[in-house]
């Protein structure tokens, strides 16, 4: 009987002992798979927050080509009336140019506290009749043009 009892305990210390070690190479194997998640996850974090800070951005850009190309109408169709145009945008002149300012939402705001500013500055065209004007939109804080266009019309050389 003590000759079983023998073996026994020779089986359970071996079964114990490999049994043991792949227990601690489990538990390796699931540290590492866990580190990989978790780079896989800041990499995937670091992709979002990209693609929303580029979302916005050109959503800021699409909304200053149509303020710059509604501008332009605008000046285009009162002959180089920046007061008129300044009045419709809800800026004011200063000097020759025509500044307006506009809030995070796009609704027109004091020149002062904007966050997007546009700019009218009239252009010598160098050819008589011909008027022309830069119309830029800039983003306040950063000092980054969004976009820029420059328009013309014809002028009444008469009068």
């Amino acid at each position: 009987m003590s000759g079983k009892i023998e073996k026994d305990k020779r089986v359970f210390k071996r079964r114990f002992s490999v049994d043991r070690t792949f227990d601690v190479v489990n538990l390796v194997l699931m540290i590492v798979m866990l580190l990989v998640f978790a780079l896989a996850a800041a990499l995937c974090l670091q992709a979002f927050v990209q693609s929303d800070r580029l979302s916005r951005e050109s959503a800021a850009r699409d909304r200053a080509i149509t303020l710059c190309q509604n501008t332009a109408e605008l000046v285009r169709h009162g002959g180089g009336d920046l007061e008129a145009a300044a009045e419709k945008l809800g800026g004011a002149c200063i000097g020759e140019e025509l500044c307006a300012g506009y809030d995070k939402d796009w609704t027109a705001s004091d020149v002062q506290s904007c966050i997007y500013r546009l700019t009218v500055r009239p252009v010598d065209s160098g050819v008589e009749g011909l008027g022309r004007a830069r119309i830029s939109v800039v983003e306040e804080a950063s000092e980054n043009r969004l976009f820029e266009l420059e328009t013309a019309w014809q002028e009444d050389i008469n009068g």
